[in-house]
């Protein structure tokens, strides 16, 4: 499998590039830089930190010892299969199933703490797809791979190729890509529809739950999809964390945010710290700026020294903190 692997990271590397240069070239969402708000918190933390430490606790203390244990590889099931229908099997099952979940995940008020922090970019593009919360990734690429190592054993080919095609697959549908599929989007899931999921507007809260094959919406009565018109906001109705840290506590107990800011000290200094390291290493603020570093204007004012005018609130005027799943409490 070693070998293997290095197509698919070269693939994945080169899949980076042309997702930022189509974005650049056909944009969904005019305007929107490189290096939007969230972007290296969601490149560092979520890309980088988390699936490094999550693979290993996944592959090797949950899945490993299933294996030892249940010896389901020498039933030798799917050996004889070529290894495209293997790729292709567990592709289709799985996005079955991730349709469900996800359905699931917007329709319950604990399963939808595990699912916010996927939807709280305002922007969405090729990374933002990324940010899921420790528990989400856990539970869906255990049940991802484990029927793969299970059967085939942790050599497969299947397991790389998967990976790949779930890593090049979720840039694409979150991609910021004015895509026209026409038809295809029937079958094929992407941007257009998955845009959609992300907005801010009451009409999606239950659709497009689908990633991979569209046509789980459609048969089962979640797609929404109204021609050329785009959506006006993304991300979540009410106020939620920025930090990598605080968005996990914030899915177990609800806090405000900018009151913590207002009120203590100590957290202000640790809410303000990413920006204070910011000014540190370019000088100035205006470079944070350029490259996505920096915080709200207000969070800028406390860098500075200069007083607040008013209250902190870190909610949108005119919106009220109403959940994405039916029923669930405000935010804060």
């Amino acid at each position: 499998m070693g070998t293997i692997v290095y197509y698919t990271t070269g693939s994945l590397v080169l899949s980076v590039f042309i997702f930022i240069f189509l974005e650049r070239k056909y944009p969904y969402t005019r305007g929107m830089p490189v290096f939007r708000d969230g972007f290296w918190v969601d490149l560092i933390w979520y890309t980088f930190i988390q699936s490094y430490f999550l693979k290993i606790f996944i592959f090797d203390y949950i899945i490993g010892p299933m294996r030892r244990s249940w010896h389901l590889q020498s039933m030798h099931w799917l050996d004889h299969w070529p290894v495209a229908l293997q790729v292709l099997l567990f592709l289709v099952i799985h996005d079955f199933y991730i349709y469900w979940f996800h359905r699931a995940q917007h329709h319950s008020k604990l399963l939808w703490r595990t699912h916010e922090a996927h939807h709280s970019n305002k922007d969405v593009d090729w990374l933002a797809g990324t940010r899921s919360h420790v528990l989400e990734i856990i539970i869906n690429q255990t049940i991802e791979f484990a029927p793969i190592i299970l059967l085939l054993g942790p050599d497969s080919p299947v397991v790389p190729i998967k990976a790949l095609i779930d890593a090049v697959w979720g840039m694409y549908i979150h991609s910021n890509i004015d895509v026209r599929s026409g038809k295809l989007q029937y079958v094929i899931n992407g941007p257009e529809m998955h845009q959609w999921h992300h907005a801010d507007d009451k009409a999606v809260f239950y659709s497009n739950y689908s990633t991979k094959f569209a046509i789980w919406d459609w048969l089962f009565g979640t797609a929404y999809l109204p021609g050329r018109k785009k959506p006006r906001e993304f991300g979540l109705p009410y106020a939620y964390p920025r930090d990598y840290f605080l968005q996990h506590w914030f899915s177990v107990k609800r806090f405000d945010e900018e009151g913590l800011v207002e009120r203590y000290p100590l957290f202000r200094r640790y809410h303000t710290s990413r920006l204070r390291v910011s000014k540190w290493l370019f000088g100035r603020l205006a470079w944070a700026r350029k490259l996505g570093l920096a915080g709200p204007v207000k969070e800028e004012a406390v860098i500075i020294g200069q007083p607040l005018s008013e209250p902190v609130s870190g909610r949108r005027e005119g919106v009220a903190a109403e959940s994405v799943a039916q029923g669930t409490e405000s935010a804060v």
